[in-house]
């Protein structure tokens, strides 16, 4: 999850895509008699991307632009550690707990690789009141989902405006052909490289830029549930459930789909 200390691994769904992507696009350029050098312009790259970029660069703050592109690690990269994972670990704490008692956790600081997981656990143990506890992790929940939305928003902005800025590297090319209007076989090589910049600007926006955002959303709710999860497997622990009853309890979440934007009630059980 989003904040382990667990290795990453790639993403072989977002590698995937963009390969399938480019292929297609390349391929279909191929097989209509294009070459590619009719799309292989840095002029016009350098256009959209600059211009992009700049006008990202007005629109959020300096802190707020590190962290979306940091955030690029959860488009390219994934957690090892899933939510089967988490349970099984859930249990043994739990199974731990029930047989040696709730101090005995503290053996097994060492081993846990979850840094939200560590910090309830530290304070079950310390005896924070559980409704306090519930209370102070559901916060961070909150901010670190508020924080990765508003980080998904960077991409989902640079979305929105490469289409815009690949016209406006189109208009310049234009005008550029307007200044040889004599040499028709320059106009027509002028007007097909000139709209080069407009193409780059679409793709990016939707190969990239678009679901890179969406990405980054749907990783954060998928943390997000996760760390609920746990938060239920640690009070569920200090109430001395038995780790039988743990599991099933947290195996409930794994019907759940980490896209979808409504999540189970972090309400307490009766």
């Amino acid at each position: 999850m989003a904040g382990s200390r667990a290795k990453l691994r790639p993403d072989f769904a977002t590698l995937g895509g963009l390969v399938v992507a480019a292929l297609a696009i390349v391929g279909g350029l191929l097989l209509e008699g294009g070459s590619l050098q009719d799309i292989a312009q840095h002029t016009a790259l350098m256009i959209v991307l600059g211009g992009t970029m700049g006008a990202v660069m007005v629109h959020y703050p300096l802190n707020t632009l590190r962290g979306g592109v940091i955030r690029l690690r959860d488009v390219l990269f994934e957690s090892p550690r899933s939510k089967p994972d988490i349970i099984e670990e859930v249990v043994a704490l739990a199974t731990k707990a029930r047989r040696m008692g709730l101090i005995s956790l503290e053996d097994e600081f060492g081993t846990i690789q979850d840094p939200f997981l560590l910090k309830a656990l530290k304070m079950a143990v310390d005896g924070v009141d559980t409704n306090e506890l519930r209370r102070i992790m559901e916060l961070e929940i909150a901010v670190r989902e508020a924080r990765a939305e508003q980080e998904a928003k960077i991409w989902e902005s640079a979305g929105s405006y490469a289409p815009t800025v690949g016209i406006i590297g189109a208009v310049m090319g234009l005008i550029q052909v307007m200044k040889n209007l004599a040499d028709i076989d320059r106009v027509g090589h002028g007007i097909a490289v000139s709209f080069v910049a407009t193409v780059y600007g679409v793709a990016l926006a939707n190969l990239l830029f678009l679901p890179a955002g969406n990405k980054i959303k749907g990783r954060a709710r998928l943390d997000s549930e996760a760390r609920e999860m746990m938060i239920e497997g640690v009070l569920a622990i200090v109430d001395g459930l038995n780790p039988k009853l743990i599991k099933d309890k947290l195996e409930t979440y794994l019907d759940v789909d980490p896209v979808a934007k409504t999540r189970p009630n972090r309400q307490r059980a009766a």
